[in-house]
């Protein structure tokens, strides 16, 4: 069953098509990735979906229901976190929680009941009476989620949790979005790291000027662009180009020089058995050393590269 699904969405601004005939489906208890360029109509696409902006066509339904007929019940089944923090400063983080479960019209022992299971939830139980502004990025990130998730909504929308985090602070919020997947919340994340995508989805949508340049799961999109890469260092400069062309037969794949270093060849391979030793053996049966090798998978990030740039990738469905 899908938690969101978007058919035909179109939206325009003085005539510019900002979202033009996009699909999207969103399965149950999953995590989709909304990737694309800025301006590519992410945020366009999830304040529709979030009953903030009327589209000029399409239809668009979330947690099985109408966007466009019945938003106050959609309101009701959602949770949102925006860019920007949400919570009071001043507050504890008990404090904001209360304060938000008032706000959705809880009577006073279930916002404090409400508040005390959220934040076990997302693991600041332990600093429940500490004010927000002694807090570090991520546990403030943690609580924005645990604000949204007053109504136990049926699907999570996340836009750009982790901008301005450091590492640790990701890690939390990570955790945090992996313990939501785990209890069956549907969420659509929206992100400008490719390694968070590639950490928390399970599906991934590209949108590029409006549309949708690519779909599937981060394996399928990386695995579009060409599989995985060898790479090797060669001895001897003057016979990288050999290299390349030896490597490129044995490993039936395509292959070439890494701009600004003549020794390394980069070799697109499928992971058969033996292409690691036909790529090597063939080299050395022509005389030319090898100084390093490694096989390594390709990323999201040349994957995203790749589809937002001039050229399309298909997906197979």
């Amino acid at each position: 069953m899908a938690a969101i699904r978007v058919s035909g969405l179109t939206k325009r601004y003085g005539g510019t098509a900002v979202l033009d005939e996009v699909d999207l489906e969103v399965g149950d208890g999953r995590v989709c990735a909304l990737l694309g360029p800025n301006g590519a109509g992410k945020t366009t696409a999830v304040r529709v979906m979030t009953t903030l902006l009327r589209p000029e066509g399409g239809a668009v339904e979330v947690a099985g229901v109408d966007v466009l007929r019945r938003p106050r019940e959609v309101r009701r089944r959602i949770g949102m976190v925006g860019q920007q923090p949400a919570v009071d400063d001043v507050l504890g983080a008990r404090a904001n929680l209360v304060l938000f479960a008032r706000l959705h019209h809880l009577d006073r022992r279930s916002a404090h009941r409400r508040a005390g299971e959220l934040l076990a939830q997302v693991g600041l139980a332990d600093v429940d009476e500490r004010p927000v502004r002694q807090f570090s990025g991520g546990m403030r990130r943690r609580l924005d989620i645990a604000a949204a998730l007053v109504l136990a909504p049926q699907v999570l929308f996340l836009d750009e949790p982790t901008t301005g985090l450091d590492p640790a602070g990701r890690r939390d919020v990570w955790d945090a979005v992996r313990a939501l997947v785990a209890g069956g919340t549907t969420v659509l994340l929206t992100t400008q790291y490719l390694e968070e995508a590639e950490q928390l989805a399970d599906d991934v949508c590209v949108l590029d000027h409006g549309r949708v340049a690519a779909r599937g799961t981060p394996r399928e999109l990386t695995a579009a662009i060409g599989g995985d890469r060898l790479e090797l260092v060669v001895s001897d400069p003057a016979r990288a180009a050999e290299a390349v062309h030896l490597a490129e037969r044995a490993a039936a794949g395509p292959a070439d020089r890494t701009p600004g270093e003549g020794t390394r060849v980069v070799v697109a391979v499928d992971r058969y058995p033996g292409v690691v030793g036909a790529v090597v053996r063939a080299l050395d049966e022509a005389g030319i050393g090898v100084d390093d090798l490694v096989l390594r998978p390709t990323t999201l990030d040349e994957a995203y590269l790749r589809i937002t740039g001039a050229e399309r990738v298909e997906v197979p469905a």
